[in-house]
């Protein structure tokens, strides 16, 4: 693998975090791969979640390629985003994930036309009366990503949380980038108080992200959410109240167009690839 961090070998087995939030051992049936724990006091970290994408398909065990609206394909109507996400569009080789976006027309089932297909994956379910649970799903933790987010007028790349409840709030943006400002790191937290949807975040100004492999971090507590890039606090949000404490499931995707970035223009490369090394996850002993 092409991860940056070495440490020495973890003995335990790897435990999924249901959508209670209760550990339940064995369900991932995997031993714990060698790399170093988030920052501060490693010895606080257990290990809950990894794909290190090592095989030669997606492990649909961790992972769908739908949002929970799965209809043989999906989107995100709410952003009127352009493409249709599908199967094909999410691959695995050279020991990482692909998620393609390509400039080729696909239609859903009412009818309507998307002039791109492109691919996610989600740790949730993709809303099949046999796919009702959660992939996996977690409390408090922190989330490592190592990923090379492409650029281009109109895309989209972001790696996100969502309850598990299917409730539109809370969201956690681990990073989100626009692909015509490629050096700026978008990061986001929306939330409802008082029954009203509320916003917080923060644009970090960076070089290209596109241009190489970069860790995405995100450690979510009960005090506090922080963000991290390759291992460097860029920002945290300490409105305890507000900060969910309910059970999350993991998002990557790459969109195309939609209300934020808008549409791709003649200077747009397709296809066009989010490429990921490996997803981790761990949660602190104690909470």
């Amino acid at each position: 693998m092409l991860g940056l961090l070495l440490a020495a070998l973890l003995g335990d087995p790897w435990r999924r975090v249901g959508a209670g939030g209760a550990f339940a051992a064995a369900a991932m049936f995997m031993t714990c791969p060698a790399f170093a724990a988030p920052p501060g006091d490693a010895a606080s970290w257990t290990p809950i979640f990894a794909d290190e994408f090592s095989a030669t398909a997606l492990d649909t065990a961790k992972w769908t390629v739908c949002y929970w609206w799965n209809e043989d394909g999906c989107t995100n109507k709410g952003n009127h985003e352009m493409q249709w996400y599908v199967p094909d569009g999410v691959s695995v080789a050279d020991d990482l994930l692909h998620l393609t976006a390509t400039q080729r027309l696909a239609k859903d089932r009412q009818g309507n036309t998307y002039p791109f297909s492109s691919g996610m994956v989600t740790t949730g379910h993709d809303g099949r009366p046999d796919d009702a649970a959660d992939r996996f799903s977690f409390t408090y933790g922190y989330v490592e990503v190592r990923a090379k987010l492409p650029s281009g007028k109109g895309l989209w790349p972001a790696i996100w949380l969502l309850p598990s409840s299917h409730e539109s709030l809370p969201e956690i943006d681990m990073a989100e980038l626009l692909g015509d400002t490629p050096e700026l790191l978008r990061l986001h937290y929306h939330y409802k108080s008082s029954g009203k949807s509320e916003s917080a975040g923060k644009t970090v100004t960076q070089s290209d992200l596109s241009l190489d492999w970069h860790l995405y971090g995100m450690d979510w507590e009960k005090g506090a959410i922080v963000w991290y890039l390759d291992g460097v606090e860029q920002w945290r949000y300490t409105d305890q109240a507000t900060i969910s404490g309910e059970p999350m499931y993991l998002l990557l995707n790459l969109a195309v167009g939609g209300d934020w970035p808008g549409p791709p223009d003649d200077s747009t490369s397709f296809p066009a690839a989010m490429l990921v090394d490996y997803v981790r996850v761990w949660t602190r002993g104690t909470q």
